[in-house]
C-alpha cells in the first residue's frame, strides 16, 4: 500500500511539472538501478550577484506546489556550510484545533560560494522517505548574454520506487523550479548544446569546480631549511686585519678536554708553622719548653 501511494505521489509531481513547463536544455544524463542524474541549464538576464541573491531567497520563487506547508513564504535558506534549506510549518489555532509550529529540512548546505556555486545535500519531496543521498549542485557563471546557471541533482541509493518512473518525476520538478527562477530574473536563452553523456563525468558539478577559483590546488608542504655544516674548531675571536691567524686548536676553541687534576704533595698543602710561643720564664726543662716544636725541626 505504501509503495502504491509513493508511486501515485510521483505521478502527481510529474503531472504538475508538465503543466508548468521546463527549460529546453534538460536531460536525465544517467538512469540506472542505483540512481539518476537530472541536468538543467539556462541563461538569465540578471547579473551573477542578482542571481545569487535570488537563489538564496527561495521564498521569492520556489513553487508552492512543492512545499509541505503549501506556501513558499515559509521557506528559508542559510547560505553557509551547515546551513539549512528549511520550511516552517505554521502552528494552527482555529476553533476545535490547535497545533504547535513544526519544520522540515529540505536540504543542508555543504558549499556556498557567493555568485559562483551553491551545493546542498538532501532527498527532496517523496525521496525524503527513502535511504537515498541527493546532491544538488547549482553553478553560476558569466555568459555572453547574461548569467549562465547549471542545475544538477544527483541521486543515488536504495529506494522503493522504480527508478525510471521517479527519475522523470523528480527531473520535471527540478526543471519547474529553475523555470520559476528564470521567470523571476528573465530568461535570455536556453543553451542548445547537447547535455553531457552519462558516465562521462562531465556534469554541472564539474562546471562548478572549474568556475570556482582554485586557491589551493595542492597541499602546502613545509620543508625544513638545509643547515650548512661548519667546522667545530674555529677561533672565537676574529683577528684584526693584517694579523696572522693562529691555526685553530681544541684549546683555542674551548673544546679541548680539561687535564686531570694531579695530586698535590702534602708539603705544598701543609699550613705554615705557627710562630713559636714565648718560653715560660721558669720552664721545668728545655725539652718541656720547646716540646711542641720538636716535630717541625728539619730531619725529623
Amino acid at each position: 500500500m505504501v509503495r502504491i501511494n509513493l508511486l501515485l505521489r510521483a505521478g502527481t509531481l510529474a503531472a504538475t511539472v508538465l503543466g508548468f513547463g521546463t527549460p529546453a536544455a534538460a536531460e536525465l544524463t544517467r538512469v540506472n538501478d542505483s540512481g539518476f542524474v537530472s541536468h538543467h541549464e539556462v541563461v538569465l538576464e540578471a547579473s551573477p550577484r542578482d542571481v545569487w541573491l535570488a537563489l538564496i531567497t527561495p521564498s521569492g520563487w520556489w513553487r508552492k506546489d512543492h512545499t509541505w506547508s503549501g506556501d513558499a513564504a515559509n521557506l528559508t535558506l542559510t547560505p553557509q556550510a551547515g546551513g539549512c534549506f528549511c520550511e516552517t510549518i505554521p502552528e494552527v489555532d482555529e476553533p476545535g484545533r490547535y497545533t504547535l509550529q513544526g519544520s522540515v529540512e529540505h536540504m543542508r548546505v555543504i558549499q556556498a560560494y557567493p555568485e559562483t556555486a551553491l551545493r546542498m545535500q538532501g532527498a527532496l519531496g517523496p525521496l525524503q522517505s527513502e535511504p537515498v543521498v541527493g546532491v544538488l549542485t547549482i553553478a553560476i557563471s558569466k555568459a555572453e548574454l547574461g548569467t549562465r546557471i547549471v542545475w544538477e541533482y544527483n541521486v543515488g541509493g536504495p529506494m522503493r520506487y522504480e527508478v525510471p518512473v521517479i527519475s522523470k518525476a523528480v527531473d520535471g520538478v527540478m526543471g519547474a523550479q529553475l523555470a520559476a527562477l528564470g521567470k523571476l530574473l528573465g530568461v535570455v536563452a536556453v543553451p542548445q548544446d547537447e547535455a553531457p553523456d552519462a558516465g562521462e563525468g562531465n556534469t554541472a558539478e564539474a562546471d562548478a569546480e572549474t568556475s570556482v577559483p582554485d586557491k589551493a590546488s595542492a597541499p602546502i608542504i613545509k620543508v625544513a631549511p638545509t643547515i650548512k655544516a661548519e667546522p667545530l674548531l674555529r677561533p672565537s675571536v676574529k683577528p684584526a686585519s693584517g694579523t696572522a691567524t693562529a691555526p685553530a686548536t681544541p684549546a683555542a676553541a674551548g673544546l679541548a678536554p680539561k687535564p686531570e687534576a694531579k695530586p698535590v704533595p702534602k708539603s705544598a698543602t701543609k699550613p705554615a708553622p705557627k710562630p713559636a710561643p714565648k718560653p715560660a720564664p721558669t720552664p721545668a726543662s728545655v725539652d718541656d719548653a720547646f716540646g711542641d716544636l720538636e716535630a717541625d725541626k728539619p730531619g725529623r
